[in-house]
């Protein structure tokens, strides 16, 4: 009997040991099938040329024992692999929960293939790698707004004040550029600090990061959530006085039992980065009654994560991206609302990273919600 055919797509820059890994759990289910990026899609999805080139990075693959097959995807975006899914008709897609897609889902369903979906686990005691950690080596976190997001923004507060909520989130993933988490800002944070965050005041450092992401003549300026959600560890209250880019007064929280309670009930499901062309302030609808839901919703939100309190976590958390889409209906697609579809009853609540259009549908749930990504809060201690 033949081999099954197995068929993996990414970028693979930078070949390391959870690449190898990787590869060698794909080519466990038959012959493996490696599709890659070209360095232009790799650009047009990440916003820079990967490290190693196109040629270098096949050639590499393909020495591989466990590699039947390279080939370099001749389409472009996240789907970039459609004709050579076609050619070689795969009988297994393997992807990784963070490379899981409704997209490639749905491909799979349409050729009769089977879709598998692994966990990151490292080759036994080595360390878990990213092209991400190695590209950079850089331990700066980004960042998820948990409620509130936009009323950092003069154009939102003006109809009614409120608060933002943000976590400061370590690199253990190597999340997607334009996904709503803070990763335009981290760049920055990443020229003007290289590796680390600096010692110092924490909120003199986000102005800092603030005034560098956002220079004299911007025309679309980064709500200050970004930089404070990067610099400031743990979980942020940012209240937002009206029309004002920096908030009035910062809460702050730090206890081991709050942060490690929200990294339990919190998944990241990836959509994959939002398209360049994405307008999510075109068609907006913003007035005081969303704006004030909203405020509302946040402050909810607040209460129940100190309560610790998972059903009323998650009904604050839904309300508050139900007053966002309501004035950004740009947030959402077709696509985006059948995921959400998908899962909204397997959870206690959900919402998008950032602005939408793509990025992670992040949910709250009391139980683990199978081929999600966790994530790790920064603590005030790693500083």
């Amino acid at each position: 009997m033949a081999s099954k055919k197995v068929f993996v797509s990414g970028c693979f820059d930078m070949l390391h040991s959870g690449h190898v890994a990787f590869l060698k759990e794909a080519a466990s289910l038959g012959d493996l099938f490696v599709c890659i990026g070209s360095d232009k899609t790799v650009y047009g999805l990440k916003g820079r040329y990967p490290i190693i080139t196109e040629d270098e990075r096949k050639y590499m693959i393909e020495s591989l024992e466990c590699v039947h097959e390279c080939r370099i995807n001749s389409g472009n975006g996240l789907m970039d692999f459609i004709y050579e899914f076609h050619d070689i008709q795969p009988d297994i897609f393997f992807v990784n929960e963070d490379g899981n897609t409704l997209a490639k889902k749905k491909l799979c369903e349409q050729y009769s293939t089977q879709y598998i979906i692994a966990q990151r686990i490292p080759f036994q005691h080595l360390p878990s790698r990213s092209t991400t950690a190695l590209r950079t080596t850089s331990t700066i976190p980004f960042r998820i707004d948990l409620a509130g997001g936009w009323l950092d923004q003069p154009f939102v507060s003006k109809y009614h004040p409120g608060a933002v909520l943000t976590i400061s989130i370590e690199p253990t993933v190597e999340f997607n550029s334009r996904s709503g988490m803070a990763s335009s800002t981290r760049n920055k944070a990443i020229d003007l600090w290289k590796i680390e965050i600096p010692n110092g005041d924490h909120e003199q450092l986000a102005k800092i990061l603030f005034s560098y992401d956002n220079p004299p003549g911007t025309k679309e300026v980064s709500g200050s959530q970004d930089a404070l959600g990067i610099v400031l560890p743990g979980l942020n209250k940012l209240n937002y006085p009206e029309e004002n880019y920096w908030p009035s007064t910062i809460e702050s929280v730090d206890e081991e039992e709050v942060l490690s309670w929200l990294e339990t009930h919190l998944y990241l499901l990836s959509l994959g980065p939002r398209e360049g062309s994405y307008k999510v302030l075109n068609n907006t609808h913003i007035d005081i009654d969303s704006a004030k839901a909203l405020a509302i919703a946040t402050d909810d939100c607040w209460d129940a994560i100190l309560q610790k309190d998972i059903l009323a976590f998650g009904k604050a958390f839904r309300a508050s991206f139900e007053a966002q889409i309501k004035m950004f209906p740009n947030m959402v697609d077709d696509t985006i609302m059948e995921m959400i579809n998908l899962y909204k009853d397997r959870c206690k609540g959900y919402k998008l990273s950032g602005a939408g259009g793509g990025g992670y549908l992040i949910l709250v749930n009391d139980t683990p919600i199978e081929n999600t990504i966790k994530i790790k809060i920064r603590r005030k201690d790693s500083f």
